[in-house]
């Protein structure tokens, strides 16, 4: 476990300086593509559940077994060598950086009045209509997204590449792409895409409430008090329609004293989301950066929390 707290530190600061070059090799791009060409083949006729099942597994047992087997490799060679390619990997796993220059590419538009701009650049962060949105929408939109995200894009990776170091890091991240390329509840995907959504929904339960409880720890509400901002967590978490992103968007809608939620258009069918949050003030487009700031924070303080469990972990097991 030592190893690994070294890895996933070092990995931490290569997204937060480097990000994902977009022209560099990626493991989700490699994913991507073999989920893309089971579900074709895959994704037709009967038993589409047990074939969506098959899919995952598939997918799981073969980024899981090549992934372990170069971790194992270098770490052969020597353990220095295995830290470095850990941190590598696992780097690719975690989106802090890449989550807040979308967030960025919004809120600039929004600040020089751009408002057609900032739509297409929500566009490409979210699945909802934007074509019409005014700028309190926007930046719900957004917000919303930087706030669901804060786990699955950052702290859920690390927390699984803790316990099992890269291997289970890469195998989260498939489990989370297989999730958002097929499990949707529509007429293509409502069977294929159950076992992906299901699964992804588990390897979330602990750190999107971890991480929710995180969020209010280190960070001081905007316009409430620290009292009320754990009651708004605890009322509004479970109206959500996803088990696990409730908490992310009720906790940083507690701190920024805003409302998310509510009405959104998916190629033109309405649909209502459960509210999270008191409107004690409206949403602004500098709530984008308070929200990059609650992930920031956010980020490095599950890092520290790793550490501590990590080394509680190791003094306790040192002990028989």
């Amino acid at each position: 476990m030592g190893y690994h707290l070294i890895a996933i530190t070092l990995a931490v600061f290569i997204d937060f300086v480097i990000g994902d070059p977009p022209t560099w090799p990626h493991p989700v791009k490699w994913i991507g593509n073999g989920i893309s060409v089971l579900e074709k083949g895959l994704n037709q006729g009967k038993s589409r559940k047990a074939k969506g099942m098959m899919m995952v597994f598939l997918i799981i047992c073969v980024t899981f077994l090549i992934t372990a087997f170069l971790v194992w490799s270098f770490y052969c060679v020597h353990p220095i060598a295995g830290i470095i390619l850990e941190s590598i990997l696992i780097s690719t796993t975690i989106a802090q950086k890449g989550l807040k220059d979308a967030a960025l590419l919004v809120y600039h538009p929004l600040k020089n009045g751009d408002m057609a701009e900032a739509r297409i650049k929500l566009s490409y962060i979210v699945g909802r209509d934007t074509n019409h949105l005014g700028e309190e929408e926007i930046v719900r939109g957004t917000v919303e997204t930087v706030a669901e995200n804060t786990s699955d894009g950052v702290t859920a990776p690390l927390f699984w590449g803790l316990l099992g170091g890269a291997p289970f890091a890469i195998v989260y991240r498939a489990i989370n792409t297989c999730d958002s390329m097929v499990g949707y509840k529509n007429e293509k995907y409502q069977e294929f895409g159950w076992a992906s959504a299901r699964l992804d929904d588990l390897v979330n339960w602990i750190p999107s409430r971890l991480t929710a409880f995180l969020i209010l720890l280190g960070n001081k509400p905007a316009n409430m008090s620290k009292k009320n901002a754990w009651k708004i967590l605890f009322r509004d978490a479970k109206r959500h329609p996803s088990p696990n992103s409730g908490w992310l968007e009720a906790a940083v809608a507690a701190l920024l004293g805003v409302q998310l939620g509510g009405v959104n258009f998916y190629k033109g069918i309405i649909s209502n989301r459960a509210k999270m949050g008191d409107s004690i003030v409206s949403l602004k487009k500098e709530h984008i950066l308070n929200a990059n700031k609650i992930l920031t924070r956010t980020s490095f303080l599950f890092l520290l929390v790793l550490w501590i469990g990590g080394i509680l972990f190791e003094m306790a097991t040192a002990r028989f």
